[in-house]
């Protein structure tokens, strides 16, 4: 038999689909926890008897009241609980941060059991730039305020990583088109399962793709970022780049001013390193 586990909150990444991904550490600490606090326990209850994991379940998600959660963390200090979510990892698009801060800020221990996340798999499978990238979980359902949330991120230099169902798809995706332009994209479907998916093209062929057949199953969208900008004068490169040599390296120079100049870093970099060498 397992031996229980310390005292302490133990957030647990789960499958996202395939319950071969469960990691043995995931499987060990469900089977040795106290108690499991899940979204839903119907849906938690199958990965638990895969992992045979035979502990308490209680519902923990975005409608669990204060009281409830500092019941929770009373018991703490005396039981090693795990946090999972329906799929995935806790806390992302979820409201476990709550949890964590609380378990915190009373002196317990918070451990964290890594493993699947849609996120971050429909980015491997999208093809776009990974090395700067923006979670947005779900839109706004509404079209002004899903409108206002796009605006906010137009001009974000990163890729944009949307969760968002089948019904509200073509929706999502003819909003993004019409804001952020013929930018590259992918849409992620079913990821890990039988009928895994990735379907990429730019916002307006996605938007035509499934504007009337909206698609079954959790989708994630990827939307590349938006491309360098070449406008600005070597006068104003230049400029920019005299300032910031004063206070930085050529490379961390050159960063800033790129970022700033919506130039491509490259070009920054190879003025940077002639204007230092003067």
């Amino acid at each position: 038999m397992d031996e229980r586990l310390p005292p302490g909150l133990y957030v647990v990444a789960t499958p996202i689909g395939n319950l071969a991904d469960l990691s043995p550490r995931a499987a060990e600490t469900l089977r040795r926890a106290d108690r499991i606090l899940a979204e839903d326990k119907r849906v938690s209850a199958k990965l638990l008897a895969h992992a045979g994991a035979r502990a308490p379940m209680a519902v923990y998600q975005d409608h669990t009241s204060e009281a409830e959660r500092e019941a929770i963390v009373a018991r703490l200090g005396g039981e090693a609980i795990a946090l999972i979510s329906d799929a995935g990892t806790p806390l992302i698009s979820d409201p476990g941060y709550k949890l964590v801060r609380a378990a915190r800020a009373a002196g317990h221990a918070v451990h964290t059991v890594p493993g699947p996340c849609a996120a971050i798999a429909a980015l491997t499978l999208a093809g776009l730039p990974t090395d700067r990238f923006l979670f947005l979980g779900f839109l706004p359902p509404k079209a002004k305020a899903r409108g206002d949330a796009i605006a906010e991120v137009a001009g974000v230099r990163a890729t944009l990583v949307i969760y968002e169902s089948g019904p509200r798809l073509g929706a999502t995706l003819e909003a993004l088109a019409a804001q952020l332009g013929a930018r590259e994209a992918a849409v992620a479907r079913e990821i890990s399962k039988l009928h895994e998916e990735c379907v990429t093209g730019t916002l307006a062929e996605l938007a035509q793709r499934y504007a009337a057949a909206p698609p079954r199953g959790e989708i994630v969208i990827v939307v590349g970022p938006p491309a360098a900008a070449e406008g600005a004068s070597q006068s104003d490169l230049d400029s920019a780049l005299g300032e910031a040599l004063a206070r930085l390296s050529p490379s961390r120079a050159a960063a800033e001013v790129a970022e700033r100049l919506g130039v491509p870093r490259k070009r920054a970099y190879a003025r940077a390193l002639q204007l230092a060498a003067r």
